[in-house]
């Protein structure tokens, strides 16, 4: 995967914490900086962390899959693709209350993260380098939750199921790409 992968990558794996601020937003009276902030930080530090702890898994195992690894790679990205592609349909708006209390965002940074950990061990089957992916994923998340709070706010629950399935898209996509390249090209 090259950088343009990488950032595609981080781009739909923060879909998820984007639509969720998106909620948040719109649950939020007022909005200032610092609730921005404090959205983007809580999301983009669990999605930056979540891959780390898939890759570092993925490495446990490395021996043992090496001849599986783009089959692994391709399933997991297509599992959570498809996944997200289900929940842009899904007609159920779950609003969330305004609190930005540590019992609050520690459940939705979990809850919108954990796609991300099985996308780190995709990354590891995928020969990925580690800590420009985890970082990128991080920064790219944080930014685009702490904006998806500002556009929520402004009344943007429209964008919330495009999002998800743009970001499902993507990752199937990324993984039919890791899958190609190591059974057509290898």
């Amino acid at each position: 995967m090259g950088i343009v992968e990488i950032l595609l990558l981080a781009v739909s794996l923060s879909m998820d914490a984007f639509a969720v601020a998106l909620c948040k937003g719109l649950a939020l009276k007022k909005i200032n900086l610092k609730s921005c902030m404090i959205v983007g930080l809580w999301f983009g530090s669990f999605q930056g962390l979540m891959p780390l702890i898939g890759y570092l898994l993925g490495s446990t195992f490395a021996d043992k899959i090496t001849s599986i690894d783009h089959w692994i790679a391709f399933a997991l990205l297509a599992i959570i693709g498809g996944n997200m592609i289900k929940e842009s349909f899904d007609k159920d708006e779950e609003c969330l209350d305004d609190s930005l209390g540590f019992k609050t965002m520690i459940v939705m940074a979990i809850a919108t993260s954990i796609d991300a950990l099985a996308a780190g061990v995709a990354l590891k089957c995928g020969g990925v380098e580690l800590w420009p992916s985890v970082i990128c994923i991080g920064v790219i998340t944080f930014s685009l939750s702490a904006l998806g709070v500002k556009i929520g706010n402004m009344g943007g629950a429209k964008y919330k199921s495009k999002a998800e399935f743009a970001g499902g898209a993507i990752l199937i996509i990324l993984g039919l790409k890791i899958m190609l390249e190591h059974t057509l090209f290898s």
